[in-house]
């Protein structure tokens, strides 16, 4: 990740570890939680069912490292973006998903997220999301992984390296 920092994003900052005892995506990392089972596992990032699933199949796929969200993110991060919709298309594949056209990878924007720890969604098929859950994941607070690391990419023409409005 890069140092540089700008001075808006110092409450999207990552680093803080207070905040790991109290993230319960941190806590699932750390294996704290007997009820979440891990379904893929690297030494950067895990995946398990989304509790509250959106979709026949809902995963979430998170960093060990306490990310606050994709806020967070910088241009350099665009390797684990895509290292997270990896993982997530693999456990698709595992549990016989077929249809790669008809899923979804995204992260929410803040204030739109119900954990404050960086996850991607992995929704199959999409074309099957619940009806409950639809607005979640189709509204302009929802980033597919193609988008975020679009935007990544466009931070460095930028001075600032966060993806806050006021710079995009």
């Amino acid at each position: 990740m890069a140092e540089k920092k700008c001075p808006c994003e110092n409450e999207q900052d990552s680093s803080d570890d207070s905040l790991d005892e109290k993230c319960i995506f941190c806590r699932i990392v750390k294996g704290y939680d007997p009820y979440t089972e891990i379904l893929a596992e690297d030494e950067e990032i895990v995946c398990f069912k989304d509790i509250n699933p959106g979709a026949p199949h809902h995963y979430l796929v998170i960093p060990k490292q306490h990310i606050h969200s994709c806020l967070s993110l910088q241009a350099d991060d665009i390797g684990l973006v895509r290292r997270m919709a990896d993982m997530g298309r693999d456990v698709l594949k595992a549990r016989d998903v077929t249809d790669f056209e008809d899923i979804s990878l995204g992260f929410h924007v803040p204030p739109y997220i119900t954990v404050p720890h960086l996850h991607l969604h992995v929704l199959a098929p999409s074309s099957k999301i619940f009806r409950w859950s639809e607005e979640k994941f189709t509204r302009s607070w929802y980033l597919t992984e193609e988008k975020l690391v679009h935007k990544l990419k466009k931070l460095n023409d930028w001075k600032c390296t966060c993806m806050l409005p006021c710079h995009m």
